[in-house]
């Protein structure tokens, strides 16, 4: 049954009519035309689709619509400020932390999420954070110097 659910998106307030039981990413990419989510499983194992809502790193191939009604979401579209990229983002282009970059904006979020919480992570702490983040190309080790980089950063903006 479509209603209407609002959010802020980015930055900015949207209101989309839509069943509330679709699935985020689906919104993200087909209604929204924001295509850097990715959805590599479809079952929220892989992290590909990862979104912040409310801060907070989530799987949007299985976050329901109606799950962030009132709440604010940002994609990797919404990172950069002032057309310069987050420092997590530059962090990434300058370790390479990425192959065929599939899994990078999922990455990149919850990289996001784990600095805004805790803004220097030990190597450890990084490896759970995106324990649920997964990369078939094998750039891990790249990809644990960036948010090392971005930490020594401040790449929690």
């Amino acid at each position: 049954m479509a209603k209407t659910v609002s959010f802020n998106l980015n930055g900015r307030k949207v209101s989309i009519e839509a069943d509330g039981t679709r699935m985020l990413a689906y919104v993200l990419r087909g209604d929204l035309g924001l295509t850097g989510t990715k959805i590599g499983c479809g079952e929220g194992l892989c992290g590909a689709c990862t979104v912040l809502v409310d801060g907070e790193a989530v799987r949007s191939c299985s976050t329901p619509l109606s799950a962030v009604a009132g709440k604010a979401v940002t994609t990797i579209e919404g990172l950069e400020l002032d057309g310069a990229l987050h420092p997590v983002q530059e962090a990434f282009l300058s370790h390479g932390a990425y192959q065929c970059g599939f899994c990078t904006p999922g990455m990149i979020l919850s990289t996001v999420a784990l600095l805004q919480k805790t803004p220097k992570p030990d190597r450890q702490r990084v490896a759970e954070a995106l324990d649920g983040n997964l990369c078939r190309c094998g750039a891990h080790v790249r990809i644990l110097a960036a948010v090392e980089a971005a930490a020594g950063k401040g790449g929690a903006r």
